[in-house]
This record gives structure tokens, C-alpha cells and sequence, in this order.
């Protein structure tokens, strides 16, 4: 009898006209941690599904043995009753319940036929404890932050007692101090004997917390490692996603930098609900034809609230300050205006601002330019998909036509859809926040060549990142932000981890006004 708590084998899924899975066998040995990897579209999500019930015994082929046993699971509900718990990447918590209710939802603490709320209160705050959870089990999930929501969605898995639980993309929208928290939760939980199989593409994390990582690549296992063993490098892991080494993680980049494009100057803006807190304070700040400048800074620094202010002024309060085009003051208080004068924001938060997931590649690549395919006030249909077809083939979008929704395709052929549709307003500045966040290192490497290729056409190029060897491996320049100050402007050969982040970590001068 192994130490296998899990063995999946021979696992094909089929969807109409796509082999997602072909003949995938993985095995999780008791009380580890196992990794998945792959690049987007890979295959990976859809195995943890088939493992969990989403897509039902009888829908695939190949056997799952859990805890030395076939299993032939129907639902969720047959998996989770055997100990097999999945957390998606989409939480799956409902707002407007409290954490107590959430934790129970569909496994209420009854007595007598009613709910008993004490016990539920109760029971969620030792499972709180358990997960490092402070706040009152009574609080609303839409007042604490994502990463205490996913802190909630373990917790609601330990009420299940679970024995294996799938994590998809735990800390992909986590910052850097929920993530740690995170995967030192993980670590507790491999004390207390529970086996975790994690899907991620931060290599850095999986080296840190797994014992093995199986690779996952076209549907097909490619091989699974050993990290316990040592000797596995990220670039080793690189190599069997993406089928070839990437002797460098960045393109290379030769800059041609012109004319001064745009200029911002004494850039203070205002919290919107708490008018006395100052989220930017006096930033100045510019780009040039052909320059690619990296905004760094920790969370909270007020990155995102600069490049939204900026763009249309789409945060904050009592908004002060200048911004220049080619030397001629301009008026960005509104997204149409900033547009106008041709800048573009890609926003941080693609799925839930940056597209429209149940419209198609085609209206979402059009949308942000369509006057430009209007007749006497009507789209023109078929030259708005000769565009997309343009960008769909350019920007090497995986999908069959430009018909596809876009919420069907994977993280990195979103975000591309999201840089055509901007592309397509023909930009003189682009402001790209976090590119390059939750996608993995294949489609991170075809976004710094786009990237790249902006910059080669004349544009100027504002790229923010919480990833700091990104900046560093694109960025002519970078701009440090500390409490919403701009620190520094460290030239590309001046730039390193530990210059930027002594500016990044730089406390406001007591007397400062």
C-alpha cells in the first residue's frame, strides 16, 4: 500500500472540438504539498475539476483513487463529502451574509429544526482561530479585504473536514503580506496532516511551500518534481511549461527615446470618502516617445490611485495639479477627454472593469474606439471584425474567431484582448496596471513583447507592477512611490532590487507639508 492519498489516472476530458485533457495520471502522496504548473489554458483547472465533481464521473475517462478506493463523484457534494474541498480562483462567498453564515451555508448548525445561531457563531470562531482569523464571525464578507475572504473559504473547507484541499491560484489577487499569511496557513495545515494541492504561477511560492510540482502542458502531463530533493530551479520548471528554455525572462529592448509626450506636475489627490487623507501628494512625473518608466511601490503606496486619477479622474477627491502633452497643458477630468488627448489606462482588475466577460473578443477590442467604425450613428459589423481579426492574429489571441466570449478564454489571452482594445484607440500613452498579474510566465513573456513593440512605434509606455524583478528586466526608468509620494527616479542603470526598495520603504520627512 503506498503513502498515496490520490492517484489520478489515464484523465481525458473532452469539450467539442477540444482535448482538454489527454490521458493525465498524477499521484499526491499523504500530508504534502502538491504543486500544479502550466501555462494558461494548460489544463490544470480542469483537473482539479474533474477531481472535485464539477465535471461528473461519466464525463471523462480515466479512475480516481482516493484514500486507496475508486471514486466515481457526481457532484461537489459527493467529493466534499469524501474530504476532497476546492477553492476556486473566483471566490465563492456571498457578500451581504455574515463570515458565521458563509462558513455554514448549506451546512447550517440546526438544533430542533432551527438554525442556532450561537452554536454558528460559535463553531465559525474556533474555525476563525484555526485559520488566524481575528474579526467577529457576525462581520459582512463586503467589509474585509480578498485576503481575509480566502482565510473565510479555508476555514469553510475545515468545517467540511477536509482531508485534501485544492487551492486555484490562492494569492493571485493577494498582496505580498496576505500571501505569506497564506501559505504559512498552508504549512500549519501539512502539520495537521492535511494534504494541499495548490495550482499557481508564482514559482518563487511553489519552490518555497511544495514538496512536489507536477507540470502540465497542451492537456498532457509533462513530468512531475521532486523540490524536496533540491536541484529544481524555477528556470527548470519554466522550461517543461513552456516546452523550450527561456535563456532570458525578459525580450530584449534597445530603447529609442524621443520627445517628451506627457507631464505631470504637483499631482495631489484625495481620498473619496475621507476627504483629509492624502492618497498622492504632489507626484511629478513624465514619459517620452519610446520609454517604457516602471511606477514601483509597496501596497496601499497609491499607485493605482495615480494612474486612475490621471485617467479621467476616475478616483479620488479635490484633485489639484497639471498635466501636459507634448508641452501644452491638457484637461483629463473626464475618460473620454483623456482618451481624446490620447492616453489609455488598462486597469489592474481586467475581469471586472477592464472587459465585458459575457460579451465577445470583437465588441470588447471595439469598445473603446467606436467612432471610429461608426455610420450615421450605426457600427459597422463587418469592419468592426475585420479590427478584431486584425488583433486577434497580431496579438496572438487563442481563440478559433473573434465570436468567442471573452470570459471563456484564459487570463493571459484576456489581457491581450484588453491591450488591443486599447491599441485600437491609437494611444499616444498607455498606462498598463499590474499587465502582467495572474497569468503565467509563457503569456508574461508575449505581453513584455508587446510592450516592447509599443514602445518601438513611438508611444510612451507607464507600466505599474508589484513585481519587482518586472520592473526591473522592462522599465527605462522607474519611479518610486512611498505614502503616496514619488521618492526617486532611478534610471535603468542605476536600477537594482535593493535601490528601488530602499526608495519604495522611504518614511515621509516628519516636516514635510
Amino acid at each position: 500500500m503506498t503513502n498515496n492519498i490520490l492517484e489520478m489516472r489515464n484523465i481525458t476530458k473532452t469539450f467539442p472540438g477540444v482535448k482538454a485533457l489527454q490521458d493525465v495520471s498524477i499521484e499526491v502522496q499523504r500530508g504534502h504539498i502538491h504543486a500544479i504548473c502550466g501555462e494558461n489554458g494548460a489544463g490544470k483547472s480542469t483537473l482539479m475539476k474533474v477531481l472535485s465533481g464539477v465535471y461528473p464521473h461519466g464525463t471523462y475517462d480515466g479512475d480516481i483513487v482516493f484514500e486507496n478506493e475508486t471514486v466515481a463523484f457526481r457532484n461537489i457534494n459527493d467529493s466534499e463529502a469524501a474530504g476532497v474541498v476546492i477553492i476556486h480562483q473566483e471566490l465563492a462567498l456571498s457578500p451581504y451574509l455574515s463570515i458565521a453564515e458563509n462558513i455554514f451555508l448549506g451546512n447550517e448548525q440546526q438544533k430542533g429544526g432551527w438554525i442556532d445561531w450561537n452554536q454558528t457563531n460559535l463553531e465559525a470562531g474556533k474555525l476563525l482561530a484555526r485559520v488566524g482569523l481575528k474579526d467577529n464571525p457576525i462581520t459582512k464578507i463586503m467589509d474585509i479585504g480578498v485576503g481575509k475572504q480566502q482565510l473565510v473559504e479555508i476555514a469553510k473547507a475545515l468545517s467540511k473536514e477536509v482531508k485534501l484541499l485544492i487551492l486555484d491560484e490562492p494569492t493571485a489577487a493577494l498582496n505580498d503580506e496576505d500571501s505569506a499569511h497564506l501559505l504559512d496557513l498552508m504549512k500549519h495545515l501539512k502539520g495537521q496532516g492535511i494534504t494541499s494541492i495548490i495550482i499557481s504561477h508564482k514559482l518563487n511560492e511553489i519552490k518555497a511551500i511544495a514538496d512536489e510540482v507536477t507540470i502540465i502542458r497542451d492537456g498532457k502531463m509533462i513530468e512531475t518534481l521532486d523540490l524536496d530533493a533540491g536541484a529544481v530551479s524555477e528556470e527548470r520548471i519554466i522550461k517543461g511549461m513552456v516546452g523550450r528554455d527561456l535563456e532570458s525572462r525578459f525580450p530584449d529592448h534597445t530603447p529609442h527615446i524621443g520627445e517628451e509626450l506627457l507631464r505631470i506636475e504637483n499631482w495631489t489627490v484625495h481620498h473619496p470618502l475621507d476627504h483629509e487623507r492624502v492618497v498622492v501628494d504632489h507626484a511629478n512625473l513624465s514619459v517620452r516617445a519610446g520609454e517604457i518608466v516602471g511606477i514601483a511601490g509597496l501596497m496601499g503606496a497609491g499607485r493605482t490611485e495615480l494612474a486612475m486619477s490621471v485617467f479621467g479622474r476616475s478616483y479620488g477627491h479635490n484633485i489639484s495639479g497639471k498635466v501636459f502633452k507634448r508641452g501644452v497643458e491638457i484637461d483629463t477630468r473626464t475618460v473620454s477627454a483623456a482618451i481624446e488627448h490620447g492616453i489609455a489606462y488598462a486597469t489592474e482588475d481586467r475581469k471586472r472593469y477592464g472587459l465585458n466577460l459575457i460579451d465577445d473578443i470583437r465588441r470588447n477590442i471595439s469598445a473603446a474606439a467606436l467612432d471610429s467604425l461608426a455610420k450615421a450613428g450605426w457600427v459597422d459589423a463587418n469592419q468592426e471584425v475585420v479590427v478584431a481579426e486584425k488583433y486577434r492574429k497580431s496579438m496572438n489571441i487563442k481563440a478559433p474567431n473573434v465570436e468567442v466570449l471573452t470570459g471563456k478564454l484564459s487570463g493571459g489571452n484576456q489581457q491581450k484582448v484588453v491591450l488591443s482594445k486599447w491599441m485600437y484607440s491609437n494611444p499616444d500613452v498607455l498606462i498598463l496596471d499590474e499587465p502582467t498579474r495572474g497569468i503565467d510566465v509563457g503569456a508574461k513573456y508575449e505581453i513584455y513583447g508587446i510592450i516592447n513593440r509599443l514602445a518601438e512605434e513611438g508611444k510612451g509606455v507607464i507600466v505599474i507592477s508589484s513585481e519587482l524583478p518586472e520592473l526591473l528586466g522592462i522599465c527605462d526608468r522607474i519611479y518610486t512611490l512611498s505614502e503616496g509620494r514619488i521618492t526617486a527616479d532611478v534610471p535603468r542603470s542605476e536600477a537594482t532590487a535593493e535601490r528601488v526598495m530602499q526608495f519604495m520603504t522611504q518614511e515621509r520627512e516628519k516636516d514635510h507639508v
